[in-house]
């Protein structure tokens, strides 16, 4: 079984690259081994793919991307997919009872694990990400010791549009910016409103 992850792994890792150029533009820190949540604009069921080829090697063993539950494991493929190559963290988009949407990216992070997080929650149509959720605050106040990186990803919509099946090659790039965290005593809408801006000054750079 591990086996036959690897073999995936390395042919989605080919395939990726060859439609999409997968290139990591580490424009405000470098890549580096450390426990970090990257947290990026969401356009498309490709990002988490996206962004795990951008990372070099070292870094996508310790990287988990979050994933929808409800969408990741509605085919034994898909959930053999997430669970043995990405090893995802799943995630239920709406709230059930009294539990907690955040004890999964808890539970990763205390174990030593680094996040690729979409802080909008849903997949965005338009070119800005819509407002941030509170899971980035929340998280970043639980694990002030987890460096928080910015991501903005260019043109992935464009090689897996909403409805298609099919992907296109576009040359995609990730580009991976200044860490940043809560100032002293910040209010948790005005944190969570830099670090969508912190996202979105990436995109012309």
């Amino acid at each position: 079984m591990r086996a036959a992850a690897t073999a995936v792994s390395y042919f989605l890792l080919g395939l990726v690259r060859l439609l999409t150029g997968a290139q990591a533009r580490w424009y405000g820190c470098p890549p580096k081994a450390e426990q970090r949540i990257y947290f990026a604009n969401h356009q498309s069921h490709a990002d988490l793919v996206l962004i795990w080829a951008a990372l070099p090697q070292e870094l996508r063993g310790i990287t988990r991307p979050i994933a929808a539950k409800d969408y990741w494991t509605a085919s034994p493929l898909k959930r053999w997919i997430t669970t043995e190559v990405f090893n995802a963290v799943y995630v239920e988009r709406e709230r059930k009872g009294d539990e907690d949407p955040l004890a999964p990216l808890i539970a990763a992070l205390d174990n030593g694990d680094s996040l690729i997080l979409f802080p909008e929650g849903t997949r965005g149509f338009e070119e800005d990400p819509q407002p941030f959720k509170s899971g980035l605050y929340n998280l970043a106040m639980k694990f002030p010791e987890v460096v928080l990186v910015p991501t903005w990803i260019h043109n992935v919509q464009r090689v897996m549009p909403k409805g298609e099946v099919v992907p296109v090659p576009v040359l995609c790039s990730v580009t991976f910016g200044e860490p940043v965290k809560p100032g002293a005593d910040e209010p948790r809408a005005d944190f969570l409103a830099r670090a969508r801006l912190a996202v979105m000054a990436l995109r012309d750079v």
